[in-house]
Formats: structure tokens, sequence, C-alpha cells
């Protein structure tokens, strides 16, 4: 059973800032791209680097991402020696079961888990990121250097910077100093949230950490903290790619929008690096006499009768004859209905927009504008408005604005 690397893959997270697209499934199951889940990006990493052995640590509506990874089937997750391991909170003899309290403690509560593979190495990874990265190449570089533990970073623009956790390190790429979204930054380099540890070391310190009653129980509040205080070698592993946390409305918008760039950082047609899903078998989606498709992603099993311009549309998506649908992101089974638009909005799966109803608008320079979501399920009715940066939870009555 025993494996050099094991993936440990945080995906529990809420996802508030996503608000209504988060209120029935945790962040890493959203959709993204028209086919994909945010989640398939670090799975699909984890295979094209060799990786075969992952534990998915849930804990926030649990239920669609665990049935949507199944067996890992879709990435070749499904083997007999390793293969992909769903790993929520549970109750351990003479203790009362505690959801995660953070992610150090996620990974301490299961370090059975990686005790039964006995790995050389355990790469950290979060289920909210939309990147292409060879871990395999981290991994060596942190073999190389003998670190305690070596940590992606990206660089970013000093003022980006103080959002981040900042690695601050030598030119050899040693940390000396980590700071928590700084008010005045001293580098750029920012913490992708990806680490490489070596195991031993890092169930020495997850053991301390938890008998620490003050600890948040937190890989950047306190296990980095806590290997730098100690004069363990922290390394850092420059990441030159497409990276983006999809964790607000903008960004998530913004990432789905990158991918209709002619030459994407994140290509999904990249043949040595494809990115695998579970593909739900629709039929190929069709177009009407009078639909008129621009500069936009259409997958299969969607009905296009009106008009899409630089739009991504999910599987099972009906836009009706005369509706208008612009910059917008139409989540599997979203229905837009005859004479409606949508404009620079995400709507969520299974929502209809009735006839005629309007959902966002362009641009207007006003600093309230913004994006507007649709929850999933919610019907906007006839003649109904949308306002931008709206957030609709419930239906929303014909001829009414929200």
């Amino acid at each position: 059973m025993k494996k050099e690397v094991v993936a440990m893959l945080l995906a529990g997270g809420q996802g508030s800032r996503l608000y209504a697209l988060t209120s029935q499934v945790a962040k890493p199951a959203v959709p993204f791209g028209g086919k994909y889940r945010i989640i398939d990006f670090p799975l699909s990493n984890c295979v094209n680097s060799g990786i075969d052995t992952v534990g998915v640590l849930t804990q926030y509506r649990p239920l669609e991402l665990n049935g949507y990874i199944g067996s890992g089937a879709p990435w070749d997750l499904d083997v007999s020696d390793g293969g992909v391991h769903i790993l929520p909170p549970y109750m351990r003899e003479g203790e009362q079961g505690t959801w995660y309290k953070g992610t150090a403690n996620a990974i301490y509560q299961n370090m059975g888990f990686l005790d039964m593979y006995d790995p050389e190495y355990v790469v950290i990874l979060s289920g909210d990121h939309i990147y292409k990265m060879d871990y395999a190449d981290m991994v060596a570089a942190h073999k190389k250097s003998g670190a305690a533990c070596t940590i992606a970073v990206l660089e970013v623009t000093m003022e980006e910077a103080k959002r981040f956790g900042i690695m601050n390190a030598y030119e050899d790429g040693r940390v000396y100093e980590f700071e928590e979204k700084p008010k005045q930054p001293k580098s750029n380099l920012a913490s992708m949230g990806i680490y490489v540890f070596t195991w031993s070391k890092l169930r020495e310190y997850l053991i301390a950490d938890e008998a620490d009653p003050n600890s948040a129980n937190d890989f950047g509040k306190n296990i980095i903290p806590n290997l730098l205080n100690a004069g363990e070698l922290l390394m850092t592993y420059r990441f030159q790619g497409y990276w983006k946390d999809v964790g607000t409305i903008d960004s998530l918008w913004d990432a789905n929008m990158d991918l209709l760039s002619p030459h994407s950082a994140i290509d999904p047609y990249d043949p040595s690096w494809p990115i695998y899903a579970r593909t739900p078998i629709r039929p190929p989606h069709v177009t009407g006499p009078n639909a008129k498709i621009t500069h936009s992603l259409v997958t299969g099993g969607s009905e296009v009768n009106g008009t899409v311009e630089n739009s991504v549309l999910f599987h099972s998506v009906v836009v009706e004859e005369g509706a208008d649908v612009q910059y917008s992101i139409l989540m599997p089974g979203a229905v837009v209905k005859a004479g409606a638009k949508v404009y620079y909005s995400i709507v969520a799966e299974n929502a209809v927009v009735e006839a005629n109803a309007t959902v966002g608008s362009t641009p207007t320079g006003d600093p309230d504008w913004g994006i507007a979501v649709v929850a999933s399920g919610v019907t906007v009715g006839e003649n109904a408005v949308v306002s931008p940066k709206a957030m609709v939870r419930e239906n929303v009555k014909g001829g009414e604005r929200a």
C-alpha cells in the first residue's frame, strides 16, 4: 500500500462569497466552463501529474460532490491500489465528532488514511481554483531541496499582494517570513494554497498543532509560521501559468469569459493536459433557423433559437426564439424564454427566465453595476426586471423588480 506521493484535496468550503450559487452545493461542485465543475481541475492535475491516490475532504453540502466524484472513473482514479477517496469528518472512538475546524485539522483528522499509504510526500490542494499545474515538477523540486515544506507561489502586483498570504524569500527560494494579507507587502510572491510536505515532518507538526488550544488549526495561520519559527527549511516554487481563485461572483464570471479568448491560457483543448469531467450523456446541441450564436461555448443537449453572444452555455440549456443572451453564463438546465434579455449574468442550474423578462444590463459606469445572479431553480416571471449585481434567491413575480 505504500505510496511515494498522496494528494489531499480540501473540498469542503461553503463558498459564501458565491452567495446564491453555493446555497445548495459546495464551492468545488459549482459548474464551470460549459462542461466542468471547479473540482475537475485539481483532480485532472493529479492524474496528469502521475498521482493516483487522492483524498477528497468534504464537509459543506457534500451530497452532490460525492455523487459527482463517485468511484473516480472519469479521472482514471478508480484503481484498486489507491484511487480517489471521499473523506468527510467522522466520530473517533472516545471523542465527540466534530466538523473540520480548519485546513490543518482536516488533515489531522485523516492521519489514519495517510498512514495507511505511508507516503514520503503529501501534496495539499484546494478544490476551488482554476489552473493547470504539473505537481510532479513541484514534488521533484521539494525532494531536491530537502525542505520540510514547499509552497507554490504566483507573482502578483504589489497592490494585489495585500489580498494574499505573502511569502518573503531569498533569491534561492528559501522562505524567511510569511505575512497574511500585509498592508505594506515586502514582496509579491502570493501563496497559492498548494503545498508539498514531507509527511513525517508534517505529521509531527499536525499533532503539536492539535494539542494547542489557542490554534486556529490552519496551514497559513499556524502550520507554516510554526515551521518557520522552529527553523525548518521552507522553499517557494514559482508558478508561471494561469491560476484563478474563483471564490467570488466576479472572478467566476471572469474565468468563464477567459475560456472564450482565442489564446486562453487555460486552453481546455490542449491534448497534452486534458481536463477530465463526469459528463452527462446528452444529444448534440441544436440551433434553430433564426438562431445567432457568436463567440460562445454551447454544450451538448442545448437548444438555441435566439441570440447568444460571448456566453457560456452548459448542457440542457434552452434559449427560445427572440431571446437575447450576452456575456452570460447559463448553467445546466437553465431556460431563457422568448423575448427575454439576459446580459452580464449568471443563471444557475434549472432556473427559468420567463418571456420578456430582463436579467442584468450592460456596463453603465455606475459603481454599483455588476454581475446579476439567479439562483438554482428560481423563476424570474414574465416582464420582471433583475437589476445588475442582484442576487436572486427566490422567485420573482411577473412585472416586479429584483
